[in-house]
């Protein structure tokens, strides 16, 4: 993964993708942990049955032009305008939705993400689908408290305005990074990074902060691709990834954290459970939107499998370490897999039983 060629910068940050170095990552991967991994390709439980939800299902966009919008068949044109209606309405409360899906265990899996790539040296991140800041912040944090790194840059980008604003707000509320070359602000379509987009009026609430910014991603120009619990509700899947590899530099690397597919049966059961029954009525208390809440309920179990997500990341070109291939493709290129956490480490790696899983793919 990781061309000899390759600056010292993405280097230093490919040697760490996937090798859980720190002591307290290794706890956080033991077998009494939250955050147990599991073996790769593990059976899936049978999705629910749908519930009265106004939303359907469908897996994919396929050759009509159709998709999914959580249980529900609609236009593949029509996903974008009802997903940005979603989290435009959860925007101000997507944090406190986060918590409640995940029982707040979302935090300890953001952190092992972020530990795991051990982002450093003056790095490009992009992150894609980048919400209310929380990956961007861990990331800027991680590489100044631990490796004293004030170069790298993260730009936050969203298609959502308001989401991105709300991340704006809490970037500089909350963080020492505001109104520093260290992070900015970009909307944008993950699908389409080539291109810019319409720039909306901010609404009331937002009007004192900057204006948004819309360019192209250029070719080759990011060290690191991170998106966390994004990627499910794009349309066209593949595209993204397609996009992905053509603006990670050579050596560069994608990195997926979503929900996943819980293996284990009583664990899958329970999970359905809270998720189909208690979770949209959580939303309304919450947020009064029971609606939003379960969309985002039904488009998980939309998500294809581990394996099937891992699949489409080979397809486009990216190199998974851990895998026999992947291992393999790396000796080609005069690498050892082992450094890069291989030796049986799988594809992916399942925290919490899958309900969440983390990808991680190379552009060699």
């Amino acid at each position: 993964m990781f061309r000899a060629a390759a600056s010292s910068s993405s280097a230093s940050l490919r040697r760490s993708v996937l090798r859980q170095s720190q002591p307290w990552a290794r706890t956080l991967s033991s077998s009494s942990s939250l955050l147990r991994p599991t073996p790769s390709d593990p059976t899936p439980p049978k999705s629910p049955t749908p519930t009265s939800s106004p939303v359907g299902a469908s897996p994919k966009p396929d050759e009509d032009g159709t998709t999914h919008f959580g249980y529900r068949d609609i236009p593949s044109s029509s996903k974008e305008g009802l997903v940005a209606s979603v989290f435009s309405s959860v925007a101000s409360s997507y944090d406190l939705m986060n918590d409640a899906m995940s029982l707040g265990i979302h935090r300890l899996w953001k952190a092992h993400f972020v530990s795991k790539l051990d982002p450093r040296g003056g790095i490009n991140v992009l992150d894609v689908a980048g919400g209310t800041g929380d990956i961007a912040l861990r990331i800027l944090d991680h590489a100044r408290l631990k490796h004293i790194d004030r170069e790298t840059k993260v730009t936050m980008l969203d298609i959502n305005p308001e989401m991105l604003r709300e991340g704006m707000k809490r970037i500089k509320r909350e963080s020492m990074y505001w109104n520093t070359p260290q992070i900015d602000y970009q909307l944008g379509n993950a699908e389409a990074l080539h291109s810019s987009m319409e720039i909306p009026p901010p609404r009331k609430g937002h009007k004192t902060l900057p204006p948004l910014k819309s360019q192209r991603t250029e070719d080759e120009s990011v060290d690191l691709y991170t998106i966390a619990f994004g990627i499910r509700n794009c349309t066209h899947i593949d595209k993204v990834l397609e996009e992905a590899y053509r603006v990670l530099k050579p050596g560069g690397v994608f990195a997926c954290l979503e929900f996943g597919k819980v293996n284990n049966p009583l664990l899958a059961q329970i999970y359905k459970q809270y998720s189909f029954q208690v979770l949209p009525s959580l939303g309304h208390i919450l947020a009064s939107d029971r609606d939003s809440y379960q969309y985002l309920v039904e488009s998980i179990e939309r998500f294809p499998t581990q394996q099937q997500f891992a699949n489409m990341m080979k397809k486009v070109g990216f190199v998974l370490p851990g895998s026999e291939e992947g291992e393999r493709r790396l000796r080609q290129e005069g690498l050892d897999g082992e450094e890069w956490g291989g030796s049986g480490q799988g594809e992916w790696e399942d925290l919490t039983g899958g309900i969440a899983t983390i990808w991680i793919g190379c552009k060699l």
